[in-house]
């Protein structure tokens, strides 16, 4: 794929992260050898398991994850897909806190108030739109929206995608997110 994306040559491979996970995160390492595989996460194309990883790998912030991810994924992911993953982080980082609010606040005048925020790369990312709802679904099961959740699974519904794909996506989230946790704790 040309313009792949670039990554630092010294970084971690999966395998790596894998054995830097303690004993206590023997399951998150047995999940983590699986879930980036089509068999692990069905109806998903590599090129989509990947920028799902990606784009949690950033919402948690953990720099050895990100890097191995990148590394790893660079047979799939091209430099749009990895700006459209960091793009997925950020507007949902953003977004999550918001909407978590007016969810949780459950004030009905708060609720009818505009939100106010640019949200343009939500309809314009620069990759597929569909795979950029995969990213911003995970990252939103990551930073816990329940409002995000429902958008974004019901978009990716109406564009034909299957509950096995959507479920996959949001497994991706929870192996990275668990294994960021992982890391850092160790």
């Amino acid at each position: 794929m040309k313009n792949q994306l670039a990554y630092t040559d010294s970084a971690l491979n999966l395998d790596s992260i894998r054995d830097l996970l303690p004993d206590y995160a023997k399951d998150t390492k047995l999940n983590l050898g699986t879930i980036l595989t089509t068999d692990g996460a069905p109806e998903l194309t590599e090129a989509q398991i990947f920028a799902i990883a990606l784009a949690s790998a950033y919402s948690t912030k953990n720099g050895e994850l990100i890097n191995a991810i990148e590394h790893e994924g660079s047979t799939y992911l091209d430099e749009a897909t990895g700006t459209a993953a960091k793009a997925a982080a950020t507007i949902m980082a953003m977004n999550n806190v918001y909407y978590r609010f007016i969810h949780l606040s459950n004030d009905e005048e708060i609720k009818k108030l505009p939100a106010k925020l640019r949200m343009n790369v939500i309809g314009s990312p620069g990759i597929a739109k569909v795979d950029f709802e995969l990213m911003c679904l995970a990252v939103s099961a990551i930073n816990g929206c329940g409002m995000c959740i429902e958008a974004h699974t019901h978009e990716l519904t109406k564009a034909g995608l299957s509950k096995i794909a959507i479920q996959s996506s949001v497994r991706i989230a929870a192996v990275i997110n668990a294994t960021a946790q992982g890391l850092s704790i160790r």
